[in-house]
């Protein structure tokens, strides 16, 4: 049977992916000085105006609004024919976290001597066989496309090139095997004088072709190069940006599901991001254990309380042993509390800022990615 799955990446240019960077990059700056930092910042980017908000509670001092404008300069909104640059109007409205909220994660209602969850809600974590990183193929394909933008234009290898830009890939399966690439999306910003025949050209030679495996494109893979013909204005620019509008992206490319809480911005107190980095540490390790091919799980938290309302595990009819046997051996290795995770994953250091331009997932570099040896091994042994 015949299956067709498309997954779309950003460039760090996405009016988006502008916010969620200074909002990390504010995170980090806050985390550098006070380790404690309560922080649930969000922006918005938009023609010639950046606006800063949100809850935070820090010793820290730092400057918000020349962060944001470092951020934009190394995206590369400098100059004034983009009509955004990191001379734009940049205001802030910054008050600190509800002590309601505090109340309950400075002393969980379970567990006095521990953090409680900053919110109610619900994360995933996913991972599959299909790469080396356990990410799905079209989403780890149409990064590489995004990053090779973003590389070409930094280079100057494609001087006319500009920051903003999007990709998308299909990827067709068959019997649930990988089959081939069905079709490729590629949405580059431009400058004016490049004619729309050399940007088509160079965008297929050194970005699509470079970035994709020759083995899975055949004479049938569909390619649209900037198909509306124009793409010179971008960015903040030509779309208003928001913090946690690329949830997709960030994560595993629909995929898997998502509960809906953004990352970029919140200090790991939050268990959105915390608890989704901890679900993903453990659905990489079952799947590089062997035991299943694909695996997500899903966590809830109630407010204010430590120790999870539930966990489950979908392996898909992948797995060899039943997934409540697996479940028996995570709690056996996981702590799923916030202060927990939080050690565990030395989430406390700043590093958020690159989350926000490459991903949240797939990148070796993360604490999050590293798989567990013990558990795996427990794993094996069942």
């Amino acid at each position: 049977m015949k299956k067709l799955f498309t997954s779309e990446s950003v460039t760090k240019g996405h009016p988006d992916k502008v916010c969620d960077q200074i909002a990390d990059a504010i995170l980090d700056a806050l985390l550098e000085q006070d380790s404690l930092s309560r922080v649930a910042c969000e922006v918005i980017a938009e023609p010639g105006r950046v606006h800063i908000m949100g809850e935070i509670t820090s010793k820290a001092s730092v400057d918000y609004k020349e962060i944001a404008r470092k951020v934009i300069r190394s995206i590369g909104y400098t100059d004034e024919e983009l009509g955004f640059t990191d001379k734009c109007e940049i205001t802030e409205s910054i008050h600190k976290q509800s002590p309601d909220i505090s109340m309950g994660v400075d002393s969980s209602f379970d567990d006095k001597d521990s953090s409680g969850a900053g919110d109610q809600g619900i994360m995933f974590g996913y991972a599959v066989d299909e790469t080396e990183e356990e990410m799905p193929l079209a989403l780890t394909l149409a990064r590489n496309l995004t990053d090779l933008l973003t590389e070409k234009r930094e280079k100057g290898e494609l001087s006319y090139l500009r920051p903003d830009g999007k990709s998308q890939v299909t990827v067709e399966y068959e019997m649930g095997k990988i089959k081939r690439i069905e079709a490729v999306v590629v949405s580059a910003q431009h400058d004016e004088k490049v004619s729309l025949e050399t940007l088509r050209k160079d965008i297929m030679e050194k970005v699509i072709l470079a970035g994709l495996p020759e083995s899975l494109i055949d004479d049938q893979t569909k390619f649209f190069i900037n198909p509306t013909g124009r793409f010179v204005l971008g960015g903040p620019a030509a779309d208003t940006g928001l913090t946690g509008r690329k949830l997709i992206v960030d994560t595993y490319g629909s995929k898997a599901h998502h509960g809906g809480g953004a990352f970029s911005g919140k200090d790991p107190s939050k268990v959105d991001r915390s608890a989704a980095y901890a679900l993903r540490n453990i659905a990489k390790s079952i799947v590089k254990s062997g035991i299943a091919k694909e695996a997500e799980l899903q966590i809830a938290y109630a407010i204010g309380v430590a120790k999870p309302v539930s966990l489950e595990l979908n392996t898909f009819g992948t797995s060899k042993k039943s997934e409540e046997e697996i479940l028996k051996v995570v709690e056996k290795h996981y702590d799923l509390r916030p202060d927990a995770i939080i050690k565990r994953f030395d989430l406390r250091k700043p590093k958020y800022l690159k989350t926000a331009e490459h991903g949240h997932f797939g990148r070796s570099d993360y604490s999050w990615e590293k798989v567990d040896d013990a558990f795996i091994s427990d794993l094996k042994a069942l």
